[in-house]
């Protein structure tokens, strides 16, 4: 059983998180809706719902 120290590779990330995640935050939450709502409309449409 090998651990790993896993501590300076969090220590390394960790700034990189702190500063990406106010851009990647409003990135996804835009994002991750307006592809679900074009799949959507795409699967509709194929379908043909309407």
């Amino acid at each position: 059983m090998i651990t790993f120290n896993l501590s300076p590779i969090f220590n390394f990330l960790s700034p990189i998180f702190n500063f990406l995640s106010p851009i990647l935050v409003p990135l996804v939450g835009l994002v991750v809706p307006a592809m679900v709502m074009s799949s959507l409309s795409l699967h509709i449409q194929k379908n043909k719902i309407f």
